[in-house]
Formats: structure tokens, C-alpha cells, sequence
């Protein structure tokens, strides 16, 4: 008995039980300076509760965009201060005392994506159930900066129409609608029509030069400047000279004229008739002028390129490919070291065969282009076995190796198709 009442003692002393005494024990160290007081063990945290869900709700904020309401984070809304709802100042004029919320009539779907730009940081998708303007008009409103407006219209098939600068001068400005814009009058649309008419009437001469009946005339030293299509190319000259002095008395920016790729063929197109006339005067020798004027007449076929101005189909397919040179280089790569691989394969096969058409694996470089872009003129081509093997894999590489960026080029041209401009605003017309 004696020995179970030492050890309970022994219990007691290890264990503190939990009663008032022992408690202002345990924590008398804090009130060395005052009596313990039990209050200060039996507090009533109800009203830390309170303050600390009143600290909570002050951080809230109750967005409300034509009866439908929204519950964020005045943090969440700080990400962006320079917009509408990240500013307090701005967002304070919207502020209803009454229901404790500001209030916006404004696009109800539209304002979802809104919000969830600030949540995500910067993440903006437009719902499927706003239309683009409707959705643009909402950014706007609610000041969502103009890089995110572009950037969100470039994805939705829109680009900013570059601003034109227009001359100061009313003739000057006459000027520049008629050689710029062939929809502002009727004299315009002419003036279009007419360029487009030479540009056709300098081609078909150029063709016809090339003819047999007509080939040696411009060489002979007796007619030379009595031809026939000597006088049609003179007076198509005259026209693009007349054209070229219009665009410069009538545009703003010369230097940035003459750097375009249309200022540099409107200046080749005059070019031709200058060298022709120099070299009819100083050779005497009838084969060396057919020689010079065989160059000046190449030269004369990329006049045709002057129509990109007046068709759209053309500037598409332009941008298209100045847009896809990425592709197009890795095509040529690609097709580079398979034409090499394929005429040497193709040399070593038909080495043994006595009548061979692969004397050298450069003479087989044709084969092997023509045959991987399934042309094959029939002026080289295998004999044996192997050889027969090697150009039937040469055939199937060559259409895998073109199908492969075509769809990438015609994704460009679709979209380069779908762009639709947007008018400049007013700060860049200022600019």
C-alpha cells in the first residue's frame, strides 16, 4: 500500500495535472512583473475572429458588370494597375455606396475573360460567345493597354493598317489619290487600268522579238530605229517615265519609295530603252547587239512584276513567300543533299552498263532533280536493275521531301489571306 502511494507521487510530480494552480505555474514567466490573473487563460476569441474576417473582407472586392457579380482580390486586381479595375482612383468613380460594389454595364461575357486576365497574369482568350468588336469595345473600356488589344485582334486575324502619309499640297494630294488609290475617282481607277495595259503591252513585246521572223531585225544596222517594236518600246517607256514622275511629285517619302521592291521595278522598267538605244549606237557588230539586246530583253520580261501592284492575289502570294523563307530554305537543303545521295547511288548503279546516260555523278545532278519533282524528261534515265531500284526511291524521297513544307506554306498563304486591316487611330496618324 505504502509503495502505490509513493508511486503515485512519483506520477505526479512527472505529470502536471491541468488545474488553475498548476496552470499560473507553467505560465507565471510572463507576468514576473504583475500577479498572474486566470482572465488572461480564459479569453474569448470571438472577437479576434471577427477583426480577422473583417481584415479578410476588406481585401475583397464585389464586381458587379450588369447583374452578374464577381468576388476577387484587391491583390489580384493590383497585377495591372495601369488598367481600369488594377487603378483605385479610377475604379472608385463606379463605387456604389448602397450595395457596397461598383457596378459596370458593360458586356457581361466579356467581362469573365476580363477578370480572368488578372487572375492567370496576363492570359487573355476571348469567349466564344463575344464577338470580336464587342470584346475589342469591352478592352477598351476597361483600359486593358493597346499591345494587348493588337496582340489580341493579330490572333483573331486582324492587323493595324500602317498609317499613310499623305502630302500637304492639294495638287500635291490629287497627285497621290490618282497614282495611289484607283478607288478615290474615276480618273484614278483609268490611270490603273491603262498602267496595267502597258505593263501587258511591253510583255507581248518583248515575246514577240524573240520570234524567228523577227529575231535579227533589231541587229540589222539599216533598221534599227525605223523597227516597229523599237518605236512601241519607246512609247511604253515614255509612259512608265510619265508614271514614275507622278508617284515622286506625289509621295511623301522618296528615299523609302525608291527602297520598295515596286520603286526598284518601276526604275529597271525604264532602264532597257536607255541601254538599247547606247548599244545601237556604239556596236556595229550584228551578233554582239543580238547579245546585248538578248540581256536587255530579260530585263524587259520583269515588267510583268509591276502587276503585283494593281493585284492582290499577287501581293498574297508575295508575302507568302517572303514569309515562308524559313521553309523554303530547309526544302532546298533537304533536296540539296538528296540529289547528291541519288546521283551518286545512281552513277555507281549504272556504272557497268556500257551504254550508260551517267557518265559523272555531276551529269546525274539533273536526273536527280527532275526525278524527285516527278518531271522526269526522259533524256537520262536507268538501264539495270540497280539503277531502276535506286530512281524508284529517288521518285518516292522527292514527293515526301516537297509534301512535307506545303502545308506549312499554304497555312502562311491562308493566313496572310484572312488578314483583315484596322484603321490607324488617331495618335498615328498624328505620328
Amino acid at each position: 500500500m505504502a509503495a502505490a502511494l509513493v508511486a503515485m507521487g512519483q506520477a505526479s510530480q512527472s505529470v502536471d495535472i491541468a488545474t488553475p494552480r498548476t496552470l499560473r505555474r507553467q505560465m507565471s514567466w510572463p507576468f514576473k512583473s504583475r500577479s498572474p490573473n486566470w482572465k488572461d487563460f480564459d479569453r474569448d476569441l470571438t472577437e479576434e475572429w471577427r477583426r480577422a474576417e473583417f481584415s479578410l473582407h476588406k481585401k475583397r472586392v464585389i464586381i458587379n458588370v450588369s447583374g452578374l457579380r464577381f468576388e476577387t482580390q484587391l491583390e489580384t486586381l493590383s497585377r495591372f494597375p495601369d488598367t481600369l479595375l488594377g487603378n483605385p482612383d479610377k475604379l472608385s468613380k463606379y463605387y456604389d455606396p448602397v450595395r457596397m460594389e461598383y457596378f459596370f454595364d458593360r458586356h457581361r461575357p466579356s467581362a469573365e475573360a476580363i477578370l480572368t486576365y488578372y487572375q492567370t497574369g496576363g492570359v487573355l482568350k476571348r469567349p466564344m460567345e463575344a464577338p470580336v468588336d464587342v470584346f475589342t469595345d469591352e478592352l477598351r473600356f476597361f483600359e486593358m493597354g493597346e499591345d494587348n488589344i493588337v496582340s489580341f485582334r493579330y490572333e483573331e486575324g486582324y492587323v493595324k493598317k500602317q498609317p499613310v502619309h499623305k502630302p500637304k499640297g492639294d495638287l500635291r494630294k490629287k497627285i497621290w489619290r490618282i497614282t495611289e488609290d484607283p478607288k478615290s475617282s474615276w480618273i484614278a481607277k483609268h490611270f490603273s487600268y491603262t498602267s496595267v495595259f502597258f505593263i501587258l503591252l511591253s510583255t507581248c513585246v518583248a515575246s514577240l522579238e524573240t520570234l524567228s521572223d523577227y529575231i535579227g531585225e533589231l541587229s540589222m544596222e539599216d533598221s534599227r530605229f525605223t523597227n516597229p517594236f523599237f518605236i512601241l518600246e519607246i512609247g511604253v517607256t515614255v509612259w512608265f517615265v510619265i508614271e514614275i514622275a507622278l508617284r515622286l511629285t506625289g509621295i511623301v517619302n522618296k528615299r523609302a519609295y525608291g527602297r520598295s521592291c515596286l520603286g526598284v521595278l518601276d526604275i529597271m522598267s525604264i532602264l532597257p530603252l536607255f541601254f538599247n538605244v547606247i548599244a545601237m549606237l556604239a556596236i556595229r557588230d550584228a551578233q554582239t547587239l543580238h547579245t546585248v539586246l538578248r540581256c536587255t530583253r530579260m530585263i524587259r520580261a520583269l515588267r510583268i512584276l509591276k502587276l503585283s501592284r494593281h493585284s492582290r492575289g499577287l501581293k498574297l502570294m508575295g508575302k507568302t513567300l517572303a514569309g515562308s523563307l524559313s521553309d523554303i530554305a530547309m526544302l532546298l537543303g533537304f533536296m540539296a543533299i538528296l540529289i547528291v545521295l541519288f546521283a551518286a547511288g545512281i552513277f555507281f548503279a549504272e556504272e557497268s552498263d556500257p551504254d550508260s546516260h551517267f557518265h559523272s555523278i555531276p551529269e546525274a545532278f539533273w536526273w536527280a532533280l527532275v526525278t524527285m519533282v516527278t518531271l522526269g524528261y526522259g533524256d537520262m534515265y536507268p538501264q539495270t536493275p540497280g539503277g531502276k531500284f535506286v530512281g524508284s526511291v529517288c521518285a518516292v524521297a522527292g514527293i515526301l521531301t516537297v509534301a512535307l513544307p506545303v502545308p506549312v506554306i499554304v497555312t502562311n498563304f491562308d493566313t496572310m489571306y484572312n488578314l483583315r486591316e484596322d484603321e490607324p487611330t488617331e495618335e498615328d496618324k498624328e505620328d
